[in-house]
């Protein structure tokens, strides 16, 4: 008889001391955490009002001997690292006549950005005007700066006469390819 005592004493302790550990309150809120992560990849992208492409640069026309006029366009580069710009130095670049004779005029590039080297914008090194199959040749850096992932890069253009000589009379075309590459 003890013991069946001893078994409903120890029965009604557990069971008591269970009913109290389960009336506890809840705690008024219990956080959860996440820890989120994502890459961002190199990104190099022109400007997309024309295709990523500058709009045409039409040079004024040629009406003496010794004239080099000269045209400009800029286009927007987006970038978040630093890249390198280069150019298509064959001859696609050469300003070459539409008609039979296929003649020739000097061709020369350059390129400029709209940049403060301060720190805050995005910049890049200029080049000055160089002949068609140098121009870029070592490439022009162009340094990111966080918070500025823009930079307004000008390519100039400008035809002459080689010296001593007249041009055939006549439309000429070029094109000049720029790559951004990281």
């Amino acid at each position: 008889m003890k013991k069946v005592l001893a078994v409903i004493l120890l029965m009604a302790v557990l069971s008591l001391g269970a009913n109290l550990a389960m009336a506890a309150p809840d705690p008024a809120s219990d956080a959860a955490t996440a820890l989120v992560t994502v890459t961002v990849d190199e990104i190099i992208e022109w400007d997309d009002p024309n295709g990523g492409n500058f709009d045409d640069i039409v040079i004024p026309n040629l009406t003496n001997q010794p004239d080099t006029p000269d045209a400009n366009k800029m286009l927007v580069l987006y970038t978040n690292c630093d890249v390198v710009i280069t150019a298509d130095n064959l001859g696609p670049a050469l300003l070459t006549h539409n008609g039979p004779s296929l003649d020739t005029l000097v061709t020369k590039y350059k390129l400029d950005y709209d940049f403060e080297a301060d720190g805050t914008d995005t910049w890049g090194v200029e080049a000055g005007w160089a002949e068609h199959d140098v121009f870029l040749a070592g490439g022009s850096a162009v340094k990111h700066e966080t918070l500025d992932g823009a930079v307004a890069v000008t390519l100039s253009a400008q035809a002459s006469n080689a010296d001593g000589t007249l041009a055939d009379a006549g439309a000429y075309h070029a094109h000049q390819t720029l790559t951004a590459t990281f």
